[in-house]
């Protein structure tokens, strides 16, 4: 019963030392506010300037007509709704990219935890004790008048807030730690970016390449059982004495060589497949919608390759890559601010009684202030290392930008490149495809008339086979390179943009 009015009488006090405080207690924040501005000691953040070229080249740009390749949305740049549907599960299964969205959740906490150290941190504190002490030490408690060679049962009750150890950024030490954890939060978010674009170029690859093996079977089948029609008739006419056994096994190595490589390209496509697998974090689905042929794979929309300095503000490999030199530059006036005292500062004010009853009145205040001060006087050069070092990251990370823009530079270019030389391949390719198919046509007629020997129809179907084939490798490459243009130039994604 003793203990429950004693709780009763905390929570009383509580009550009304919140009621009886007031911004007058502690009007010495606020000049410690206004001291939180300080000095700023880091370099002040300018972009460098872009290493590579104003332009592309010339040869390499397509006629008028363009969209930006920020302008059009993943989803509206592939036509194959199961490529889509492979993507959108990808972009929300696959462990990487949660390790991704997770370093993002990682870093905000990070920059809360520096952003707090700017303010003070107000503390609550209540202590209540109760014990036998000697009589000269009841009385250093507060027990009042000791009975001679006695002992005393003491009461003792606290009350009070107060500020620990809050340091004055003078010097902005703890502020630029602040910037720093802000701008490596941005850069997580702007490489989780990179990450998203990136997955969606290597789904879509494998993807392609899935097609250019189905495509490629489907021909290899179609060849196989045009060769056993062969082989078979072959049979016939050596059984007849018309032929000889050399033409025979002409044949005969025909078809097995194209077996064979419909075994390798069986072998392709499991391969690809598994890979698929990995990139959308777990088994492909049963009803995946209809796939389309590689030729209809992608908008007809050319995109505009637009000036390389756009690339800085496109794309979030770059973005990273300044992120990370804010944070460098932050840091090294993390390391200048070592150099200068650092100055803290501790508060309190309570109330301090024996009589619970009584614990709140102005006769029981008690409060502290107390400011302290570190200067370094002899470090054996921690300090000017540790500069040292933020300074060649600062360094490393100025290269790092320039490295990126320059990466960026090359991919757009090589891709630009692709795809003007990669149609012009296309084009000469079908045109040799269908050259290869009438020479085929032509040296089975003489071959039947006698004229030629089988020798020449085995040529002819073997380089029709490999033209066909090389074909549909081409066809594929050319759309993986309009994917990785895409990708280069920066893409479009159906997610929010990113806080600045």
């Amino acid at each position: 019963m003793e203990a429950k009015v004693k709780i009763e009488s905390i929570e009383k006090a509580v009550t009304t030392m919140q009621g009886r405080l007031s911004m007058s207690r502690f009007a010495w924040c606020l000049p410690v506010i206004a001291l939180l501005a300080g000095c700023q000691l880091a370099p002040e953040h300018e972009r460098p300037e872009s290493p590579a070229a104003d332009t592309y080249p010339a040869s390499y740009q397509p006629d008028e007509g363009q969209l930006a390749a920020s302008d059009i949305a993943w989803r509206d740049f592939f036509n194959d709704p199961r490529l889509q549907r492979l993507i959108e599960v990808a972009l929300g299964a696959n462990r990487e990219m949660r390790v991704a969205v997770e370093r993002i959740e990682e870093a905000r906490g990070q920059y809360g935890i520096e952003g707090a150290s700017r303010y003070p941190t107000l503390d609550a504190n209540a202590e209540a004790t109760r014990g036998r002490f000697p009589a000269g030490a009841a009385a250093g408690q507060g027990g009042g008048a000791p009975a001679a060679g006695g002992s005393d049962v003491v009461e003792y009750y606290s009350l009070g807030v107060g500020v620990s150890a809050f340091e004055l950024d003078f010097w902005g030490r703890v502020r630029n730690l602040t910037e720093a954890a802000q701008a490596e939060y941005l850069q997580t978010i702007e490489a989780q970016r990179a990450f998203r674009l990136s997955l969606i170029g290597d789904v879509a690859a494998t993807y392609l390449s899935l097609r250019e093996a189905e495509e490629r079977i489907a021909l290899a089948m179609a060849t196989v059982d045009s060769r056993r029609d062969a082989l078979r008739i072959a049979k016939v006419r050596l059984d007849a004495g018309i032929t000889s056994a050399l033409e025979w096994n002409q044949s005969q190595a025909l078809l097995t060589r194209a077996e064979t490589e419909l075994a390798d390209l069986r072998l392709m496509r499991a391969q690809q497949r598994n890979y698929l697998v990995l990139l959308v974090g777990g088994p492909l689905e049963e009803s995946l919608p209809p796939a389309v042929p590689l030729a209809n794979q992608i908008a007809d929309e050319t995109l505009a390759a637009g000036l390389p300095s756009a690339l800085m503000y496109r794309r979030p490999d770059i973005l990273a890559a300044e992120a990370s030199l804010r944070a460098a530059r932050a840091n090294i006036g993390v390391a200048r601010a070592a150099f200068f005292p650092q100055i803290s500062l501790t508060g309190n004010f309570g109330y301090a009684s024996t009589d619970l009853n009584d614990l709140i009145s102005s006769g029981n205040e008690t409060w502290s202030v107390g400011p302290a001060i570190t200067l370094p006087l002899f470090d054996f050069g921690r300090n000017e290392g540790r500069l040292t070092v933020a300074e060649a990251r600062e360094n490393i990370a100025v290269a790092q930008y320039e490295q990126a823009i320059l990466a960026a530079f090359r991919e757009v270019a090589d891709a630009l490149a692709g795809r003007r030389y990669l149609e012009e391949q296309l084009v000469a390719q079908a045109e040799n495809v269908a050259t290869l198919k009438r020479i085929a046509d032509l040296a089975n007629d003489r071959y039947d008339e006698g004229v030629v020997n089988y020798l020449q129809v085995l040529d002819a179907e073997r380089n029709l086979f490999e033209a066909e084939q090389n074909y549909v490798q081409i066809k594929r490459a050319q759309v993986q390179n309009l994917v990785e243009l895409y990708i280069a130039l920066g893409g479009g994604t159906d997610e929010p943009e990113p806080p600045t």
